[in-house]
C-alpha cells in the first residue's frame, strides 16, 4: 500500500498545531490581513470625500483628506496641484448643486481606489458617467484621475476614430 503525501502548509498558523513555531515556511495571513484592512481604509476613505463633497457642498472637508502634494491628471494631459484643483472644484459645485451621485462601483487594490459613478443634475438635468481613480499615500489622497463621459453621447463615442458628423 502506498502512502499519500501529506499536503503542504501555506504558512505557520496552518501546522503550528502539529510541528510547532516556524513550520511551513513565512506566515503570509498578517499580510494579506494588513492589505484587506488597507484596501478598506482607502475605500472608506474615498467614500468619506465624496460624501463630504455631496452633503457639505463646498471643499473644506475635502481638503485635509488630500495630500499636500495632491496632483489631478485629465484626460487631455493636463494636471493641477491641490489648490488649483479645490478651486476648480468649488466653482463647480454652484452649477452642479443638487447634482445626484449614483456609485456603481467602488473598488480598491493596493494603494489605488477606482470609483464608476453615474451623475445627474436635478429636474431631469442632463447624466454623465465618471471614472475616478484615486492612489492613497500615507493615508490620504495622493493623486486623481478622471473621464467623464456625457451618457447621452455615448453611442457616439463606441466609434471614437471616426471623423465627428458636423
Amino acid at each position: 500500500m502506498r502512502s499519500r503525501p501529506r499536503a503542504t502548509a501555506r504558512c505557520a498558523h496552518a501546522t503550528a498545531r502539529r510541528a510547532g513555531p516556524r513550520a511551513g515556511g513565512p506566515c503570509r495571513r498578517s499580510e494579506n490581513k494588513s492589505t484587506e484592512n488597507k484596501t478598506t481604509e482607502n475605500k472608506t476613505l474615498v467614500g468619506r470625500a465624496l460624501a463630504e463633497l455631496i452633503t457639505t457642498g463646498g471643499v473644506d472637508a475635502l481638503e485635509p483628506l488630500l495630500s499636500d502634494d495632491f496632483v489631478h491628471h485629465r484626460p487631455d494631459s493636463t494636471s493641477s496641484t491641490k489648490a488649483q484643483w479645490l478651486a476648480a472644484v468649488r466653482e463647480a459645485l454652484v452649477p452642479l448643486a443638487g447634482m445626484q451621485v449614483e456609485v456603481v462601483h467602488l473598488l480598491s487594490e493596493g494603494d489605488h481606489v477606482v470609483m464608476h459613478s453615474r451623475r445627474r443634475l436635478p429636474a431631469a438635468g442632463p447624466e454623465i458617467a465618471v471614472v475616478d481613480i484615486w492612489r492613497i499615500e500615507d493615508g490620504l489622497i495622493a493623486e486623481g484621475w478622471e473621464i467623464i463621459e456625457p451618457t447621452a453621447r455615448a453611442a457616439a463615442n463606441l466609434v471614437w476614430w471616426e471623423p465627428a458628423e458636423r
